[in-house]
């Protein structure tokens, strides 16, 4: 299965995680996301996100100077 990007590079809360919400909404369950973000509070969000919607929260990792990559499963019943 291939990995959807979400590039929300340079916006700030909530886009990244609506940004995120919206892919995984037209995304099959068992897709790997990853969420492009350069907004500090992605971090928690995506965590809580994947927490409260039960998808399964990957890694985090620096993915240049300004930006991290958070990726993530989704679970079978997406939303």
């Amino acid at each position: 299965m291939s990995t959807r990007i979400v590039d929300s590079r340079g916006t700030r809360c909530p886009m990244p995680i609506i940004d995120l919400a919206r892919a995984a909404a037209t995304a099959p369950g068992g897709t790997v996301m990853e969420l492009w973000a350069t907004d500090p509070a992605a971090d928690a969000d995506v965590r809580a996100w994947c927490r409260m919607r039960g998808h399964t929260f990957l890694a985090a990792e620096q993915l240049d100077p300004q930006a991290r990559r958070y990726t993530l499963r989704l679970n079978a019943t997406v939303g």
